[in-house]
């Protein structure tokens, strides 16, 4: 049978009178890599915090690597690592110098070859006496990669790591994150990115507090019951404002130089989409992720526009 890494059921979390995660279940299997997925303040950050053992949830039990998160939190502690939103390492210490740091906390055994081995694995080495705090956003990312990956944990929590990085950086990030998951490592990561949730054996769904989807990139298209158009042409762009609340159209997005037309209701999106036959080339095309998303968290009653 496969091991399962995360088993936590009926997950609650209240600040004051606010309830920030409402009864989350979570299921997850060893070696694969999951996408957690919501918009600014739906419980991510709090969900994985209460998984760690790092905040006590108000209600709630489970398992994280075999341990009880209610009462063996110092044990996930040292067998998870947490990498978290914003740069968590020391400025003033040069890149060899925060790991050395690290390993020493987690008092590891031949400290300089594990720092060693990290500075190769991270293409760090010939940044090792550069002081962290200037480094750019995706040096500053590797570096707290391979900080949080110095004690070989069995479980990687990722917290917005790509956030504010350029491209290529992030596209090495995810090669590097494959790489681990293909050693055994345990991955869960929470991004805004869709291009990112694509890349994950499978994606969970969090809105206000409340788990709504989970599943592989293509059962949650696939159950979305979602039906999209893509119109383009030289004067596509005029259009937008002309859909926007037709009935039948739950959202319409650009995608590049495309737009995208999407809702639940195929023939009054396709009575909707009629009275622009002429003004641009239409063609049904199997929905996004990005639209699947956007479309689950308007049925959630969250409006993306306000996030920042």
């Amino acid at each position: 049978m496969t091991e399962i890494v995360i088993d936590v059921r009926g997950l609650v979390k209240r600040f004051g009178e606010r309830t920030v995660v409402n009864g989350v279940n979570i299921r997850m299997p060893k070696g694969q890599v999951w996408g957690f997925l919501g918009p600014n303040g739906s419980g991510k950050t709090t969900t994985l915090r209460m998984i760690t053992g790092l905040l006590k949830p108000n209600a709630g039990e489970g398992a994280c690597l075999g341990h009880d998160i209610l009462r063996e939190s110092a044990a996930i502690k040292r067998a998870t690592g947490y990498m978290t939103q914003g740069f968590s390492f020391w400025s003033d210490l040069t890149v060899r110098e925060n790991l050395d740091f690290v390993a020493r906390v987690y008092q590891l055994p031949n400290r300089r070859q594990v720092v060693d081995e990290a500075l190769l694995k991270l293409g760090l080495a010939q940044r090792q006496k550069q002081l962290a705090g200037s480094l750019s956003g995706g040096w500053k990312q590797r570096l707290a990669l391979a900080a949080v990956t110095l004690h070989r944990p069995q479980l990687l929590l990722l917290d917005e790591p790509t956030a504010g990085v350029d491209p290529q950086a992030r596209r090495d990030f995810w090669d590097e994150i494959h790489r681990l998951s293909g050693t055994g490592l345990t991955v869960l990561v929470t991004t805004h990115y869709m291009d990112e949730a694509e890349r994950c054996d499978r994606i969970v769904c969090i809105a206000q507090g409340n788990l709504i989807t989970e599943g592989n990139v293509a059962d949650v298209i696939a159950h979305s019951g979602l039906t999209t158009f893509s119109a383009s042409g030289a004067g596509v762009r005029r259009l937008a404002p002309s859909l926007k609340g037709k009935p039948g159209v739950e959202h319409v997005a650009f995608f590049g130089s495309a737009l995208h037309v999407s809702g639940t209701d195929s023939e009054a999106l396709r009575t909707a989409i009629s009275s622009f036959k002429q003004d641009a080339d239409w063609e049904e095309i199997a929905p996004s992720l990005e639209d699947t998303f956007i479309a689950l968290m308007a049925r959630a009653g969250v409006d993306l526009r306000q996030q920042s």
